[in-house]
């Protein structure tokens, strides 16, 4: 996780929120379960509050990435919750969620994702009110919360979606596709950090049975506000890179 925290100059802090932002399929859970795993692999309780995948679909993902969570569910150092966004109700999932921090020491919490979230709170304005009390609550208990916001589409824009939690979150991590020589690649950078400085640099991200890797700092694109940049510099510099590209 060196190449992405040091994008966050220094990775997300204890008590602070990390908002994990971008169209599906960016990268943006995988991410996540790489903190997760790092922060169980040093001993921490982690939970994870699932509203969108079956448990089963999200420890094969790990798999895939060559994280082996079911250890530390045995162990108990992981917990994954499946939520149900019809059937609970916002003080019920609030309840859960301070008696995993309380009871059960949770340092790293994550809720993937927000959509589901949304789905079991009546308004907006609600909603808002409730996620700033949650996260004020994660911050003070110095919990380090990850928030994954899927983006509307496949290739979104450069809004952080229908509901605007970004000044809300303490770090906001952008993820978003470019192409590149007739490829779709994936990018990621961070747009916001009040935990101090942080690169505004651009990175291919790559995932593959060996885990999360990054480039070096990509700076030839075009179309970077779009929502969609398009890679035009030396395809020498991307990852997987042959002379065949």
């Amino acid at each position: 996780m060196g190449e992405i925290d040091s994008l966050l100059g220094g990775g997300p802090l204890r008590g602070t929120s990390t908002l994990l932002t971008g169209p599906a399929g960016s990268g943006k859970t995988n991410v996540a379960l790489q903190y997760v795993w790092a922060a169980c692999e040093r001993g921490e309780h982690c939970c994870i509050f699932e509203f969108d995948e079956r448990i089963g679909t999200l420890l094969a993902r790990a798999e895939s990435l060559d994280i082996d969570l079911s250890k530390h569910l045995e162990t108990g150092l992981l917990e994954i919750q499946q939520v149900d966004p019809a059937e609970i109700s916002p003080g019920e999932f609030a309840w859960n969620m301070q008696r995993a921090v309380e009871e059960r020491q949770c340092r790293l919490l994550v809720i993937d994702s927000l959509n589901g979230y949304v789905t079991a709170m009546p308004q907006e304005k609600q909603l808002m009110l409730q996620l700033h009390e949650m996260l004020s609550y994660l911050n003070q208990k110095g919990v380090a919360t990850i928030l994954i916001n899927p983006q509307h589409g496949l290739v979104g824009t450069m809004s952080t979606g229908n509901l605007n939690v970004s000044y809300i979150a303490d770090s906001v991590v952008l993820f978003r596709f470019f192409e590149s020589q007739g490829r779709i690649r994936k990018a990621i950078s961070v747009i916001k950090n009040r935990g101090g400085a942080h690169e505004n640099t651009i990175r291919e991200l790559n995932i593959d049975g060996k885990g999360i890797s990054l480039s070096a700092p990509l700076n030839e694109f075009k179309g970077i506000l779009t929502g969609t940049p398009e890679f035009v510099g030396n395809t020498a510099h991307l990852l997987g890179h042959t002379r065949a590209d």
